[in-house]
């Protein structure tokens, strides 16, 4: 039994929040998983075995997953996570069982999707739960929404830019974007153009600029880097690794095995002509 992963969009209901759902499954030995930075936070509910929150991550995080296990995982737009009553900063680099901040609600999820037993049943379980959520929650804050559209990769401004083009001040922006994103606006930034750049090979994009000799540094161009050493030190800090063994060895077409196609469609909208972004934390990244 091999190791699979895949995604897939969410209900439209859910599409203003949530980027992508996924489903992984182990094969018959423990495997290694690399969480990277997304700009969002997830929700991990491993069947059988219980449910947690990752928070906004600054950096990469190594788990290691038992064998023959089924994760369904639910990756949020920035600033789209259902409420809870902790700050989401204050759950940045964190993973925290759902019970300590749903209490019973969490367990009676659980309880849901220990009926059905079944992924692509315990999908519609996890969405209804989370629309629940949603319906109890806070309206989004429309002008970060435009911020964050506005921080997507491939687009040269900075932060004073965006600030202002939403009618706010550079630290008022920030108090926001901590409070609806966990990250501050520069750092979501990095994020995103991080992202962008892996989804660009992902798509296996051919660079639209300069090449390098692998081809890495068009990308790395295209995705906002100065050049392709910025990206490799950026990918260091995110992931841990440099971009080839990222990407498995191949710089121009992610070799990784896992189909992430539902989470960079955003990133790939105008780019590549893949879809269509929509504006925003919910919409958006």
């Amino acid at each position: 039994m091999a190791d699979t992963y895949r995604e897939q969009a969410p209900s439209a209901a859910l599409a203003g929040a949530v980027r992508t759902i996924w489903v992984q499954r182990t094969g018959d030995a423990p495997t290694v998983h690399r969480h990277l930075p997304t700009g969002g936070a997830e929700i991990h509910v491993a069947l059988d075995r219980g449910a947690w929150l990752l928070g906004p991550l600054t950096s990469h995080r190594l788990e290691v997953i038992p064998a023959r296990t089924t994760i369904l995982g639910v990756r949020f737009r920035p600033g789209g996570a259902p409420p809870t009553a902790v700050p989401l900063d204050e759950l940045v680099d964190r993973r925290v069982p759902l019970a300590d901040l749903w209490g019973e609600l969490a367990d009676r999820l659980l309880d849901e999707i220990a009926v059905v037993g079944v992924a692509e049943r315990a999908i519609r379980v996890l969405e209804a739960f989370l629309l629940q959520r949603y319906r109890v929650g806070r309206p989004a804050d429309p002008l970060l929404r435009a911020a964050v559209e506005a921080l997507m990769p491939w687009r040269p401004v900075d932060v004073g830019s965006v600030a202002a083009r939403v009618g706010l001040s550079e630290s008022q922006l920030r108090r926001r974007s901590l409070s609806a994103v966990g990250l501050s606006p520069k750092v979501l930034q990095r994020t995103l153009r991080f992202q962008g750049f892996l989804a660009l090979a992902q798509a296996g994009a051919a660079p639209s600029g300069r090449r390098g000799r692998d081809g890495i540094a068009g990308l790395a161009v295209d995705a906002g880097y100065a050049d392709q050493a910025h990206l490799s030190r950026e990918c260091l800090r995110l992931a841990g690794q440099t971009p080839r063994e990222l990407l498995h060895g191949d710089v121009e077409r992610c070799a990784c095995g896992h189909d992430h196609s539902a989470s960079f469609r955003p990133f790939l909208a105008g780019r590549l002509g893949v879809g269509t972004a929509s504006p925003g934390i919910g919409s958006g990244p």
